[in-house]
Parts: structure tokens; C-alpha cells; sequence
């Protein structure tokens, strides 16, 4: 590679948001080529260098210039303290497209109801530093260990609580745990170094893959809508179309007739296209998003 090449060095998630999160760059248009024994995924774009590393350390690599960029969660931004600058939020995550949830939880037995029960417990997870903060603005003086792993099986055993990851409540569940509370709500974010935010060719770059991510994920759960109609039947088509904005409507050329588009959720799509078909609409196609740049 020439020294005067400019490159984009980028940090993404190792482990559970892996596979998303090179999903999420596929519909933005930025192909990675991973394997599960490579940490050095291949981009289709050169001026990006991709790493992979675990969230919990993307922070600090990214506050210490190693990266210019990456993508981590914000319970780790907190956990970790780290100074960085934060370019986007980016709601998804390894199962789904909302919030995950770090909860205070304990065994279905246990008589802690409330965090101010654990007062002189000990409890067990991997955001010790938060959880100390959190325990501290309540008033609550526990003991609060690191866990390496297999948290859920130490509640009730090793510890008196846990503090653990969960995105749907199920393992906590299946492992006869109780949901306390929640201690933290986080989703991921698109994070930068200071100083290479400075650059004024790696923070555009930073920029339009913000844009590209934040369009594909807009784009989720949405589908584009093409059809015709006689102009007589608009107000009707009208009445049955949800969209984010007014349909874009132009003539054909067949004279009393246009073509309309809009985009909808995909959810819907399924009731709506019968009913336009029945208040006149005719040709109606139905397509995938990529992105949605709003």
C-alpha cells in the first residue's frame, strides 16, 4: 500500500453483533468479507481497514487512535469511560432492532425485591463499573465482581444477584431467574477518535458512512410500492396509503391515468395491496429497501 494512500482504519464488533453488524454495512453498500478464523475482514471499499474486536475493548483502541472509528455499544462506552467522539446512534442488534437491556436479576426464590435488598450481597457481571455507579447513586453498598462467563448459572450459588445482558428475558427465564430491574438500557453507536474527527477527509468519510447506515437500517422493515391509476380513483388509493411523506404521483401517458410510489412498512403490505387493487389500482409492484436516507 503507498504512504500517501488515505485509509479509514475501522473497528467492528467480534462475536454476537458480528454477523449484523456486517449485514447492516451490506444493504449500506459496503461489502466485508469475514470469516470466523480472520480478524482482518476484506472490504470491497480500500480506503477502509477493518479490524475486528470485542465491543468491550472497541472504546479504548478508538480513544487511543489505533482505530479511527468503530462500532461499539453504549453500556461499553460507560463501562469503560472512554473519551470519544460519538458520530450516530445505530439501533440494532444481534437478534433484533431495539434496545438491549442490562438487568439486575435473581434467582425466582430469592427475596430480593428491589436493589435496595442487595445491600451487603454480592453479585456477579461483566459491567462492573457501571453497576458500581449504579449501586453508589442508590445508596446500596454491595460487592460487585467481574464475571467471565456462565453468569446465569452463579446467581443463587456463587453470587446473591447478577447483572446480565438480555434482549428477550428467555435465558433468564429458562434459567429460573427473576427480573428485578433494569440497570441499563443501551444500543449500539457509531463512534470516532477526536483527533481523526479533525481530519477533514476522515471525518467526511466517517460522515457518509453514517448516512449509509443510518439509511439502511430506516430502510428495515420497509418496502417500496409502484402502481397505476386512473386519476378518478386517487382520492380512494388516498385513503388506504400510510407513508412517511406524500406518494410521488406523475402522468402517464395514456390521458386520465398516472403512476403513483410510495414507501410503506412491509408488515402492512400484505392487507393493503388487496384493497388498492379493489379501489382501481392496477401494475402494483412491490420492492425491497436498501436504504431509506431520510
Amino acid at each position: 500500500m503507498s504512504s500517501s494512500k488515505k485509509v479509514l482504519k475501522l473497528g467492528l464488533p467480534k462475536g454476537s453483533l458480528q454477523e449484523s453488524t456486517v449485514e447492516l454495512f451490506r444493504k449500506a453498500g459496503i461489502r466485508i468479507n469475514s470469516s470466523d478464523r480472520s480478524y482482518f475482514p476484506y472490504c470491497e471499499d480500500d480506503e477502509i481497514e477493518i479490524m475486528l474486536i470485542r465491543s468491550q475493548e472497541m472504546g479504548k483502541y478508538v480513544q487511543d487512535g489505533l482505530f479511527d472509528a468503530g462500532i461499539t455499544g453504549q453500556d461499553w462506552i460507560l463501562e469503560t469511560s472512554v473519551h470519544i467522539r460519538q458520530i450516530c446512534e445505530l439501533v440494532y442488534g444481534k437478534s433484533g432492532f431495539k434496545p438491549v437491556r442490562w438487568v439486575l436479576a435473581v434467582p425466582e426464590s430469592s427475596k430480593i425485591q428491589s436493589v435496595k435488598g442487595l445491600q451487603g450481597k454480592t453479585i456477579a457481571t461483566e459491567l462492573v463499573n457501571y453497576v458500581k455507579k449504579y449501586l453508589a447513586k442508590r445508596g446500596v453498598k454491595a460487592r460487585v465482581e467481574y464475571s467471565w462467563g456462565a453468569t446465569e448459572a452463579k446467581a443463587g450459588i456463587l453470587v446473591d444477584a447478577i447483572v446480565e445482558l438480555t434482549e428477550t428475558g428467555r435465558s433468564l427465564k429458562a434459567n429460573q431467574l427473576r427480573i428485578v430491574e433494569d440497570v441499563l438500557f443501551s444500543t449500539t453507536r457509531f463512534i470516532a477518535n477526536k483527533n481523526s474527527w479533525k481530519d477533514p477527509w476522515k471525518r467526511e468519510k466517517m460522515e457518509s458512512i453514517a448516512i449509509l447506515l443510518k439509511g439502511a437500517l430506516a430502510a428495515e422493515g420497509m418496502v417500496g410500492l409502484k402502481m397505476n391509476l386512473k386519476e378518478l380513483d386517487l382520492p380512494q388509493v388516498m385513503r388506504i396509503l400510510p407513508s412517511l411523506k406524500q406518494p410521488t404521483i406523475s402522468p402517464l401517458t395514456i390521458p386520465g391515468w398516472m403512476a403513483l410510489e410510495v414507501v410503506v412498512e412491509e408488515k402492512v403490505v400484505k392487507r393493503m395491496i388487496p384493497d388498492l387493487k379493489r379501489a382501481g389500482a392496477q401494475g402494483i409492484i412491490e420492492y425491497p429497501l436498501n436504504k431509506l436516507i431520510l
